[in-house]
């Protein structure tokens, strides 16, 4: 059971930067964010933070100031939004290899990426001839909303991107003159690697949606969008909308996918233990498992607690 709010400030952020010990910084992030009563997750790596955090408006400013006194981090990279109740159950910072996971190790940001495009300009940017787009999300995400036009590279996961580019390389920049390519992500972070991947493989021509998809349902009126669907996000709201509102998904806490209303209908649904796409992948005994933990968290509800199953953490 999430926190009752009257109006919850969300946080989603990252920088690319050069840490000397990302470690160090763990601990008083971490005290700081629980003196502040924000909850959500924070991932530190050598190249950088990234992650998204909520609580009072006043609590996310003293953990962003705390965030851009760290060395390199002047120019945070923050997309706000609001949620009517806490949209995580605790408060997470954990060190990683890598603040988005994409296997490549001598792809670096901070040397070459490309060009940015701001949210007023993207709609002439994916509408001009000579330009196609990508979608560098994961497939379930690209199932609940994208772009008119984008091309769904269908990868499970961000690792996969590279293969997959590598594989269609020819079908998508063609023999002759290779048009534009552009990009984009929801916060941008997955499009600061993938535009630096493609021109370490000699594609010049790159641009990506600066500050995402969640920058652009916030600032292009829904009138002008040429936006499709509703963007996932990564906690308990699961989508959103035009002008960052709420969208209209649950998700299935099996396989941990978007569900609409439709897929909610059909026999192989049970809230908190199958839907129709994940059923046929788990077995009767997963399946009774999750159903015990779909039981003892209704019975945490019940006595105003948060069950530790629970998804977003």
């Amino acid at each position: 059971m999430t926190d009752t709010c009257p109006d919850t400030c969300v946080a989603a952020l990252y920088h690319f930067t050069r840490f000397a010990d990302h470690a160090a910084i763990q601990a008083p992030l971490l005290a700081l964010c629980s003196d502040q009563g924000i909850k959500g997750t924070l991932l530190l790596a050598a190249e950088g933070i990234n992650g998204t955090i909520a609580g009072s408006d006043a609590g996310i400013a003293a953990v962003l100031d705390h965030i851009r006194a760290l060395p390199g981090c002047a120019d945070l990279e923050v997309k706000f939004s609001r949620a009517p109740a806490m949209p995580f159950l605790r408060m997470k910072v954990r060190l990683k290899r890598e603040i988005v996971t994409m296997g490549q190790p001598d792809i670096d940001p901070l040397s070459d990426v490309g060009h940015y495009v701001a949210a007023e300009d993207w709609n002439d940017l994916i509408s001009a001839e000579d330009v196609i787009l990508i979608d560098t999300r994961n497939d379930y995400e690209v199932a609940v909303g994208t772009f008119a036009g984008a091309i769904d590279p269908k990868t499970a996961t961000f690792r996969d991107f590279p293969e997959w580019f590598r594989q269609q390389r020819e079908n998508l920049l063609g023999q002759g003159k290779p048009p534009r390519v552009a990009m984009f992500c929801t916060g941008g972070i997955r499009c600061e690697k993938s535009t630096a991947f493609l021109k370490s493989e000699g594609v010049e021509d790159v641009y990506h949606l600066k500050g995402g998809i969640l920058k652009y349902l916030e600032e292009v009126p829904e009138e002008q969008s040429l936006w499709r669907g509703e963007c996932f996000v990564f906690d308990q709201r699961v989508t959103v909308g035009h002008g960052l509102v709420p969208g209209s998904y649950d998700l299935c806490h099996a396989c941990r996918r978007p569900i609409d209303a439709e897929a909610k209908a059909l026999p192989l649904y049970e809230e908190g233990v199958s839907c129709p796409s994940c059923y046929e992948s788990r077995t009767d005994e997963q399946r009774a498992s999750y159903r015990e933990r779909h039981h003892q968290e209704q019975l945490a509800a019940k006595r105003g607690e948060a069950h530790l199953g629970a998804r977003f953490e």
